[in-house]
């Protein structure tokens, strides 16, 4: 590897919270599902995308716009570096080049090196890689931090890999309706995670 990835570097990279040292590696979509993508122009014409429901309008978000998924992620990751402080981050922000080190291993280390890790699935978002990469990880390390890993989606998504992670791998898994709903249960996670490891069911990685 041409750069090694380990908790002091993450630290490093990362802006000062309450408890710098417990990270909390958040995944999920940086895109949301977007027809302009799959659509032709000729499909998009055959009906007026203002009269559709907000929900339905989403899906022919603008190319150029701040992307709903990611923009989800990060709201979260704010939420939780206030309250309860801890060193929430998104793979973005270790800013490691994928030339360096491909996007699944670092998914792999920035995980092995987090207190907890969290995949968030929303509605609108690009499940599928996240899916594969979950995958990837849950191979990896479900032995050694399968209690340190959640998957929380969206109430009305539905995923093989995540019926199938719950039997394989005995992964947690929660479901949530609202933002509000997500941020607590993303800070219970997280404070399960550190009560676990002052009682020593779950060993300290520093």
């Amino acid at each position: 590897m041409a750069v090694d990835i380990s908790r002091d570097l993450i630290v490093e990279r990362l802006g000062h919270v309450r408890y710098d040292r417990f990270l909390f590696y958040l995944m999920g979509p940086y895109k949301s599902f977007n027809l302009n993508y799959v659509l032709s122009e000729e499909e998009r014409r055959e009906f007026d995308i203002e009269d559709l429901p907000g929900p339905l309008r989403r899906l022919f978000q603008s190319k150029d716009e701040i992307d709903d998924a990611q923009a989800l992620l990060r709201r979260m990751q704010g939420e939780l570096r206030v309250t309860p402080g801890i060193n929430a981050f998104l793979a973005l922000d270790v800013d490691i080049d994928v030339d360096d080190i491909d996007a699944a291993t670092q998914s792999i280390e920035y995980t092995r090196c987090s207190n907890a890790t969290a995949f968030v699935l929303p509605f609108l978002g690009h499940n599928f890689g996240v899916g594969e990469e979950a995958g990837s990880i849950l191979e990896a390390l479900s032995e050694t931090h399968g209690g340190r890993l959640t998957f929380v989606h969206e109430d009305n998504v539905t995923s093989a890999m995540i019926r199938s992670a719950r039997v394989r791998w005995d992964l947690r898994v929660e479901t949530y309706e609202t933002e509000a709903e997500l941020v607590e249960k993303l800070r219970f996670f997280a404070g399960s995670v550190m009560q676990r490891e002052r009682r020593g069911e779950l060993s300290r990685l520093d």
